[in-house]
């Protein structure tokens, strides 16, 4: 009679005169990498979910044109500023619905803006211009700064659709976003 490993190859050596089969694989444990098939439907729904909701938002170009105008207008308002200081003239702060204009009184003192500001980048006068149909919510009221860079009044700037607004602040002429 086989014992063992030989009685279960050899496929006799049972009392009842059937053997034990072989099986494949015995005695080693098998892992299955990867991904049940529920588990792949399940990723795909939440896949398909988070792209329903996020992905419009992401290809909604006027919600970055209005963040970038806000940007821009705080720089033209902190250029206006230190243009004043530095010219030690009035500078003005025009606005339109969807625009900033900067000009500077022409001589020292008191009184109205007459010439164009030039801009940074050499533009007469430096404008701003809202992208698309980005738009001040309201338009602000026009102000100016004085020769030490004081407005005249504080101001509080909205551009509509986004939260942030810009304040500049009325004895330092700080401008905050």
């Amino acid at each position: 009679m086989k014992v063992g490993a030989e009685a279960a190859n050899s496929g006799g050596g049972s009392a009842l005169g059937g053997g034990v089969a072989p099986v494949s694989g015995a005695g080693t444990a098998r892992h299955a990498w990867g991904f049940t098939l529920i588990e792949l439907v399940v990723t795909l729904i939440l896949l398909g979910i988070l792209a329903v909701v996020a992905l419009p938002r992401m290809f909604d170009r006027r919600d970055f044109d209005a963040r970038a105008f806000l940007d821009q207008t705080a720089a033209a308002l902190r250029y206006a500023q230190k243009a004043a200081i530095a010219q030690r003239r009035t500078v003005c702060v025009a606005f339109g619905a969807n625009s900033v204009t900067l000009t500077i009184r022409s001589t020292a003192g008191a009184g109205a803006c007459d010439t164009p500001l030039t801009g940074p980048a050499g533009g007469t006068p430096y404008t701003v211009r809202a992208p698309g149909n980005v738009t001040f919510n309201p338009v602000p009221v026009d102000f100016s700064f004085d020769a030490e860079g004081r407005p005249d009044a504080s101001q509080t700037i909205a551009i509509d659709g986004i939260a942030a607004m810009i304040t500049v602040v009325a004895e330092t002429g700080y401008v905050v976003y």
